[in-house]
């Protein structure tokens, strides 16, 4: 009788310790431009640590208390420098072991359960000479943007846009019905952004995520200043839990964030020593704290004035071609636009929550109208404000002279004519083209004075 009970506690306490296991339900995998993430989603919390072991090379993750789910499914590993993913048991837990194929920096952190994503444990592979996940560049990519810049005739530079499509990878943003992803909608939004942008002399655009991985906030708003952008434009879908709610937004920072940033970015000063673009290139670890204090907050607040600015134009431009949520440009404390020397704003260009703005944003044609919108938008403000020593100021000060476009997939003369605000009529006379004209990709039209 006693062999018996004493045969149930332990069965009992067996049960208990495997309840407290955790499971290793999926494995997902993201390649950045200069790093692979691995997303490990968990039944429960746990602890693990990380090593790295030579000959041959891995990565190895030792976590405690946990299994592998019986049905759990390889990522596929296609274009990542991880050439498989192991694993074996431990004392004590589990053992997983990445053999790498290519130099890497490792660097894992834990997400805990929030909302409806689980426990996960998330393994940042950076490519050598990429440690940090501030430095999310392609490799060469600043090397190369700053040798464009050097090539620019320095009395007509271009007017440099950063687009930024939000979410990312392991963060899809908002779903909408038919699980429309804002990640997929607005990284799509953004590429045909940055394609208009680059076909119009005069400009020059890059995206901050170029495919389906994630970026930190800060290091997006980052990137933009280490372009030395003119403007940085962050491309997102809104939801809300009425599916009723509709329209397109655009947001600059609330003066309360602005303030926040502030104090910020001055008690950074010295392990930054950051240069302040609004106020004339002003390093600030050369000056002392008081001066440093009025050059920061002369930068934000030039800089959120701007943001209004050209904020309001592009709401102007969109609500020409689509319902507005709001007839003002809004203000927030979001962290992807608390840039002090860059001017700033984020385009909600519909709500995906909505059945209706959903099955419109998951199509090519409504995507290339917002588009259009906010870089008619953007334009219409450069031009009230060129910066100096800009090909855009240049062409002002001569009264307008003849642009050049090179005709793109999917463009009719009619679009091109509306786009630079010229009548049909007007381009075609400049032209020598008939209205039953043929066009072909890669031409180029002479755009006459609007």
């Amino acid at each position: 009788m006693l062999r018996t009970a004493l045969s149930v506690i332990l069965l009992c306490l067996a049960q208990a310790s495997w309840a407290t296991q955790a499971r290793i339900e999926s494995v997902r995998v993201w390649r950045a431009p200069d790093s692979t993430r691995l997303v490990f989603d968990l039944s429960a919390p746990v602890n693990h640590k990380m090593f790295t072991l030579d000959g041959p090379s891995r990565v190895v993750i030792d976590v405690d208390k946990a299994v592998v789910a019986a049905n759990l499914e390889n990522p596929a590993l296609d274009n990542t420098p991880i050439a498989g993913v192991r694993y074996g048991d431990r004392t004590g837990g589990l053992r997983v072991v990445l053999d790498v194929k290519a130099n890497v920096t490792p660097r894992s952190f834990i997400l805990p359960k929030h909302g409806d994503k689980a426990d996960r444990l998330v393994v940042d592979l950076f490519d050598k000479g990429n440690s940090s996940p501030t430095n999310t560049s392609a490799p060469g990519k600043l090397e190369q943007v700053a040798q464009d810049l050097a090539d620019l005739i320095p009395e007509k530079r271009d007017i440099i846009v950063a687009v930024d499509a939000g979410h990312g990878g392991e963060d899809p943003g908002a779903l909408g019905p038919g699980r429309v992803k804002e990640k997929a909608v607005v990284l799509a939004i953004s590429q045909q952004l940055v394609d208009m942008i680059n076909r119009e002399p005069g400009y020059k655009a890059h995206l901050v995520r170029t495919g389906d991985y994630y970026i930190p906030l800060r290091t997006r708003r980052d990137k933009a200043r280490q372009l030395r952008a003119d403007l940085f434009v962050s491309i997102h879908a809104d939801a809300f839990k009425n599916p009723r709610a509709s329209g397109a937004s655009v947001f600059a920072l609330s003066r309360s964030g602005a303030t926040s940033e502030s104090a910020r970015f001055l008690a950074q000063k010295e392990n930054e020593a950051d240069l302040i673009g609004g106020v004339g290139g002003v390093s600030l670890s050369e000056v002392d704290n008081v001066l440093a204090g009025v050059l920061v907050d002369l930068s934000m607040t030039a800089t959120l004035t701007n943001s209004l600015q050209v904020g309001d134009r592009v709401l102007r431009e969109m609500g020409k071609m689509t319902k507005l949520h709001k007839k003002q440009v809004e203000q927030a404390g979001f962290a992807v636009l608390k840039s002090p020397d860059v001017p700033s704003i984020l385009v909600e260009t519909g709500f995906i929550s909505n059945p209706q703005e959903a099955q419109k944003l998951n199509t090519p044609s409504h995507r290339r109208f917002l588009a259009e919108a906010i870089f008619k938008g953007i334009k219409g403000y450069f031009y009230d404000v060129p910066p100096p020593g800009s090909y855009v100021a240049w062409t002002k000060a001569r009264g307008g002279s003849l642009q050049h476009y090179t005709i793109a997939n999917g463009d009719t003369l009619s679009d091109i004519a509306k786009r630079h605000n010229i009548s049909l009529t007007k381009l075609l006379e400049h032209n020598g083209l008939q209205s039953s004209a043929v066009i072909r990709v890669g031409q180029k039209l002479v755009i006459p004075a609007g």
